[in-house]
C-alpha cells in the first residue's frame, strides 16, 4: 500500500541570541499509511513537539525548517501557498494540542468553537452547519451530546474538554490527526478512554494518526508503528510489537527499563528503584557521532567520530546503532 504522508529528510533548527540555530530535528523521514497509527516516542526535548509543528508548518517565529519536504498525497506543503496551506491544516489533516484547557477558548461555548472550525473549512448555511456540528458532538459525546455542546470550557472535565478538542480535529473528516501528548494530562483511567476513542474514530472513518507520547504504555496494543527519537534523531522505527517486545537501539531498552512494572502490567506500585539512563540530561548533545554516545552504556569509538545510519534489521524495523552495521 503506498504512503499518502511523506516526511524526507526534515531538518528543524531555533534561534536564539545566545547560541544562533541550534537543530531540534535532524534528517527525520517516515512514512503513514492510510489508517495508519504511527506512535511518536521520546522524553522531553526529543524534538516531538517540534515533529508535530513542522508537519503543518506552524513553529514558532524562532524556528525554523532548514531542509526537507512533506509531500502529502504527493504535495510538498513546505511550497504550499498560505492559503492552500490554511485549507489543508485542520481540513484534511488535523493537530490536536496537549493542552486543552489552553487551546480552547474560555468564553465561548465549545459547540461554536466546532462549528467556526467547519464554517472555515467548508462554506455551507448556518442549519448545515449546525447539523454537522452537532453530528460530531453525537460521535464524542453519545447520550450527552446536548449539554456537552452548550457548555463552556471550565464547565467541562479534562476528559471532555480532550474530547472536544478531538471534535475539532474531525469536524472536517481530515485523512490525518496529528495528537501531540493528548492524554499528558489526563488520570489514567481517562487517557484508556481517551484512547478508546481513538481507536473508535480510526476505525468508523479510517484516519490514519501520529499519535506523540513520552509513555510507551499508552502503544501498547494502540499503535501500528513505532518511532523513537532522541536528540531530534530517528534512533529506531519498526511494528509496534517488535520495538515494545524487543528495542533494539540502547536508548529504546533503556527508556523502557525505566518504565515501572504498575505502568506496564496494572499492577501495584511498590517503593522499587528503578534503573536510569547513564549520564549528565544538562549536556550538550555532541556535535560530531552518534548523539547518545554521552549516555550509551554499550557504546563504541566509532560513536564518536560520525553519526550512524539507519540499519534495516527486516523490511519494516530500521535501527540507528553501530551494534548493527556489518
Amino acid at each position: 500500500m503506498a504512503s499518502f504522508l511523506s516526511i524526507q529528510d526534515l531538518h528543524v533548527s531555533y534561534r536564539s541570541r545566545e547560541s544562533g540555530l541550534r537543530p531540534a530535528l535532524v534528517g527525520v523521514s517516515f512514512e503513514i499509511l492510510p489508517g495508519e497509527i504511527l506512535g511518536v516516542l521520546g522524553e522531553s526535548g526529543s524534538g516531538k513537539s517540534t515533529l508535530a509543528a513542522a508537519l503543518v508548518r506552524l513553529l514558532p517565529p524562532n524556528g525554523q525548517i532548514t531542509q526537507g519536504a512533506v509531500l502529502f498525497e504527493g504535495k510538498d506543503l513546505f511550497k504550499s501557498k498560505a492559503e492552500e496551506l490554511r485549507q489543508i491544516r485542520g481540513g484534511r489533516i488535523a493537530l490536536i494540542f496537549q493542552e486543552p484547557s489552553l487551546a480552547l477558548h474560555p468564553t465561548i461555548r465549545v459547540r461554536e468553537q466546532v462549528r467556526q472550525i467547519l464554517a472555515a473549512h467548508e462554506p455551507a448555511g448556518k442549519s448545515n452547519l449546525r447539523e454537522r456540528t452537532q453530528e460530531v458532538f453525537s460521535v464524542l459525546f453519545p447520550g450527552d451530546a446536548d449539554r456537552i455542546s452548550q457548555s463552556y470550557p471550565h464547565q467541562l472535565s479534562g476528559g471532555q474538554q480532550q474530547r472536544v478538542l478531538i471534535a475539532q480535529a474531525i469536524a472536517c473528516r481530515p485523512s490525518v490527526i496529528i495528537a501531540d501528548e493528548p492524554t499528558a494530562s489526563l488520570d489514567p483511567t481517562t487517557q484508556m478512554e481517551i484512547l478508546s476513542v481513538f481507536r473508535t474514530l480510526k476505525e468508523k472513518l479510517g484516519l490514519a494518526m501520529i499519535f506523540i507520547t513520552h509513555n510507551p504504555a499508552l502503544l501498547a496494543g494502540f499503535a501500528d508503528r513505532l518511532l523513537v527519537l532522541y536528540g531530534g534523531r530517528v534512533v529506531e522505527c519498526g511494528p509496534a510489537e517488535a520495538v515494545l517486545v524487543s528495542p533494539r537501539h540502547p536508548y529504546t531498552k533503556g527508556l523502557f527499563q525505566s518504565i515501572p512494572a504498575s505502568l506496564q502490567e496494572g499492577t501495584k506500585s511498590s517503593k522499587t528503584i528503578l534503573p536510569a539512563i547513564a549520564g549528565d540530561s544538562s549536556l550538550s548533545l555532541p556535535k560530531e557521532g552518534c548523539s547518545f554516545e554521552p549516555k550509551c552504556t554499550e557504546r563504541m569509538d566509532a560513536c564518536r567520530e560520525r553519526g550512524p545510519v539507519p540499519v534495516n534489521l527486516s523490511a519494516s524495523h530500521t535501527v540507528s546503532c553501530f551494534r548493527y552495521e556489518k
